[in-house]
């Protein structure tokens, strides 16, 4: 599967150079996230990819959506074939600009901070820092998940929810922290009032995460 995306490379780029890989939610683009560029730091490679399926209304999504039906409410093939294209790209992108000792961060807003959890957690030895915002752990996707403290323990979560969200429940979001608590991991989890969206004030604590 190939992706489409946007990339911000900066003046010089080292092996040691970091990456940020950043995955939009369901309905948007790769515009969306790569708003954020202007505000994270110059020496980063910036990566916003642009997911495979359409969606009727506009924009694109990473996996189809039932929303009158719990049991279907994620199509795991396609969220599984989704997850594998951002790893195929993350690792060819990375290869191409010789990043071998960097460390490599992922943004995901809604259903793209759901594959976020899922890459971070089936392959920490590959991440940095995650932050995910608007979004929840989804175990239909999540394994298999690493469970190796040492593996874990160099991960560092930035979590987010608005405390209004309609379409992700906060409820649903918070499951993360008690995932994270148990795996040993990093994290920090703030609630901010809003709905699904991000806010000014989420916005700045995210990219002071990043900085």
């Amino acid at each position: 599967m190939d992706l489409q995306y946007l990339i911000r490379e900066p003046m010089e780029i080292l092996p040691t150079t970091p990456a940020l890989f950043m995955i939009h939610g369901y309905g948007s683009n790769e515009n969306d996230l790569f708003s954020f560029v202007p505000d994270l730091p110059e020496d980063w490679l910036i990566v916003s990819f642009r997911a495979p399926l359409p969606v009727p209304y506009g924009g694109y999504s990473w996996y189809e959506i039932d929303f009158t039906d719990p049991e279907k409410y994620v199509d795991t093939a396609q969220a599984h074939e989704s997850l594998n294209a951002l790893l195929d790209h993350i690792l060819k992108i990375s290869n191409h600009y010789g990043l071998t000792q960097n460390p490599t961060h992922l943004c995901g807003f809604s259903q793209g901070g759901i594959l976020a959890y899922a890459l971070a957690l089936r392959l920490p030895e590959l991440f940095s820092k995650i932050a995910c915002m608007s979004s929840y752990p989804e175990e239909k996707i999540l394994h298999p998940i690493v469970k190796d403290k040492k593996k874990l323990e160099r991960l560092r979560f930035f979590i987010s929810h608005g405390t209004d969200d309609a379409i992700i429940p906060l409820e649903w979001g918070r499951k993360a922290a008690d995932l994270l608590y148990d795996l040993g991991c990093y994290f920090t989890f703030r609630e901010y009032m809003t709905g699904h969206g991000v806010n000014q004030k989420n916005y700045l604590d995210l990219i002071a995460f990043f900085k």
